[in-house]
């Protein structure tokens, strides 16, 4: 297991600590960790492009890590009244939606290598600001136009959304095709 996978790892590892400093209002210090969390995102990917350590485990670990981190600071920021509940509403069902479409179409016999789309990159890096003004403004008492931020994450939110359903559904039409081409009964009129 290469760097990057450790330092999704301790990605995963940070996020009871940033909750458990959120629901303690120890905001300075749940901000550093969720600061850390965000910079070993950013490291990951780069170290698995730069030692070409990039790997399966990976593929599957890095976003997992992100919505955990995502999903949880939204949830806790919420409850906390940092963030109002409809952004964490939109970010979580898209969130559900997208994972119960990926085990569908595991469950239909195929595999999904869902390529990361600028949009859904964009959501991320808006995601990630909608959260760290609601840690700011909440609790430091500092204005950075929190509403424009929540709007564009919510947009992002729902544009990537759209586009990895697009891709699901492309999945979806295609594989079927895939494996009546490859079924025995098919062998036979090739």
């Amino acid at each position: 297991m290469g760097i990057a996978n450790w330092l999704t790892l301790l990605r995963i590892l940070l996020i009871p600590v940033f909750v458990t400093l959120l629901v303690y209002r120890r905001p300075g210090p749940a901000l550093i960790v969720f600061a850390i969390a965000a910079l070993t995102d950013l490291l990951d990917g780069w170290a698995a492009r730069h030692w070409k350590d990039e790997s399966s485990l990976g593929a599957f670990l890095d976003p997992m890590a992100d919505k955990l981190l995502l999903t949880s600071s939204f949830v806790t920021l919420t409850y906390l009244k940092a963030l109002p509940f409809w952004i964490a509403a939109l970010v979580i069902s898209r969130d559900a939606i997208l994972v119960f479409g990926a085990l569908l179409i595991y469950m239909l016999g195929s595999q999904i290598r869902p390529r990361p789309t600028w949009a859904g990159k964009a959501a991320t890096l808006f995601q990630v600001l909608a959260v760290l003004s609601g840690l700011l403004s909440r609790f430091f008492q500092v204005h950075l136009a929190p509403q424009a931020v929540l709007w564009l994450a919510a947009g992002f939110t729902v544009i990537s959304g759209l586009q990895y359903i697009v891709q699901g559904m492309r999945f979806l039409n295609a594989s079927p095709a895939t494996a009546r081409d490859e079924s025995p009964e098919n062998a036979l009129y090739r």
